[in-house]
């Protein structure tokens, strides 16, 4: 069942396009994500997946419900964890939890269970009686999370769910979505870094200014644009039709990055130990893993991070 459906999906801003016209499609228990950078339209994409920003124009449904027309019981369906914390700092951390389940009308002996169920999921249960600003940064993000799951959503939507967190924390945040997705619960997630995307995601969509370059799943999508490995070589650029040249058969594509080249070889070694043979001097000569940042840059002509 695809739980989320987007055709022609567009969002205007005073005449700005910050979504251009996309098609996806998210399915029922699946970790779907936006990978991007800053300003690829992925915040805004599931801001009109929330209700939170009125679709500009194409067609957009959520569990099966137009967003123009029922917006109401889309959102008592969904969790929602914004790209900034904002947590009650004038309550405790339980505290916060109830306040946010009465929104949901949820009756107070449900939602106080639910509350300690989703503490003691995140590691957080010896914290519900601490104020929110004695929490550690992933504490709160992990709090955060829990607040949204509050009224069980069956589609659990995170904005840049990571960002600022240090790699311990992150990876305990990993931890715990995966869990998630085990009890059925479908992800949507927003992202700059590739590590998240190829640890957390069945599928994904890659965006910059606004549109979809391409999708499918993690791996299928590094061995479709780069193969299994990258070499990258310092300080070569200027001799990149001579390289290419010499090293035509060995390779199926490359890419300039300023005085560098990336190589995308058949077999890395034996491009390593022919390279290694030119009559050329060059700074290093890293053989390493493709990764989703690679496809990204074959796509854009820039880094992810840019």
């Amino acid at each position: 069942m695809d739980v989320i459906v987007a055709q022609n999906l567009t969002k205007e801003y005073n005449g700005f396009r910050a979504v251009r016209g996309i098609n996806f499609r998210v399915r029922e228990g699946e970790c779907f994500a936006f990978l991007g950078p800053n300003g690829a339209g992925k915040t805004s994409t599931v801001r009109m997946i929330y209700c939170f920003s009125p679709v500009t124009a194409g067609q957009l449904t959520v569990l099966g419900m137009d967003v123009r027309t029922q917006a109401r019981e889309i959102k008592s369906r969904l969790g929602v964890v914004p790209q900034e914390n904002n947590l009650d700092p004038d309550l405790k951390v339980l505290q916060n939890l109830l306040v946010y389940a009465t929104f949901f009308r949820l009756p107070q002996r449900q939602a106080r269970a639910t509350a300690l169920e989703m503490l003691d999921f995140f590691g957080l249960a010896d914290k519900a009686d601490e104020k929110v600003d004695a929490l550690s940064g992933g504490m709160k993000r992990r709090l955060t999370i829990a607040r949204a799951l509050i009224n069980k959503p069956r589609v659990l939507i995170l904005d840049e769910p990571t960002t600022g967190l240090d790699p311990q924390a992150r990876h305990m945040v990993w931890q715990r979505l995966r869990r998630l997705k085990e009890q059925g619960v479908t992800l949507i997630l927003t992202t700059h870094y590739m590590e998240e995307a190829s640890q957390l995601c069945d599928r994904l969509v890659v965006m910059d200014q606004g549109a979809i370059l391409e999708e499918g799943e993690p791996r299928q999508l590094i061995a479709k644009h780069i193969g299994t490995e990258i070499l990258e070589v310092g300080f070569a650029a200027a001799r990149e039709r001579e390289i290419v040249r010499e090293l035509n058969g060995l390779i199926r594509g490359h890419q300039v990055v300023g005085e560098n080249i990336f190589l995308y070889p058949h077999d890395g070694q034996e491009l390593l130990r022919v390279l290694q043979k030119m009559p050329f001097h060059f700074g290093h000569q890293f053989l390493r893993p493709a990764t989703l940042e690679d496809v990204f840059l074959k796509l854009t002509g820039k880094k992810l991070h840019d």
